[in-house]
């Protein structure tokens, strides 16, 4: 099992962040099939403020570039994903059309 933590930001407004919390309180069933289905076995998202950190464990069939194809044929998580930039915001340090970038561990114990 392998992770990755990655971060992005949201725009900084109190009722778009609750409606994006919203959201993930009731992720469409697409979505969630997309996510399993590419080999992601466990997916947590935290926020403080408009900071978002996402913890993903998967499995030895997931690659990026393997969910990023799949993600970029399937039309529902299209859909999920341009909904879901009314409330992000990509960080400064993002390339154009990047949203959670990849996070470099400094510390293990």
């Amino acid at each position: 099992m392998k992770r990755y933590c990655l971060t992005l930001d949201l725009q900084d407004d109190p009722a778009l962040i609750a409606e994006y919390e919203a959201y993930h309180q009731r992720v469409w069933p697409e979505i969630l099939q997309s996510i399993t289905g590419s080999g992601i076995e466990n997916m947590e998202i935290y926020r403080h403020a408009d900071r978002l950190f996402m913890i993903m464990e998967v499995n030895d069939s997931f690659s990026f570039e393997a969910k990023g194809a799949a993600d970029a044929a399937n039309p529902k998580v299209q859909e999920w994903e341009q909904l879901m930039w009314k409330y992000q915001k990509p960080l400064p340090t993002a390339k154009p059309g990047e949203k959670w970038l990849l996070m470099d561990k400094i510390f293990q114990l």
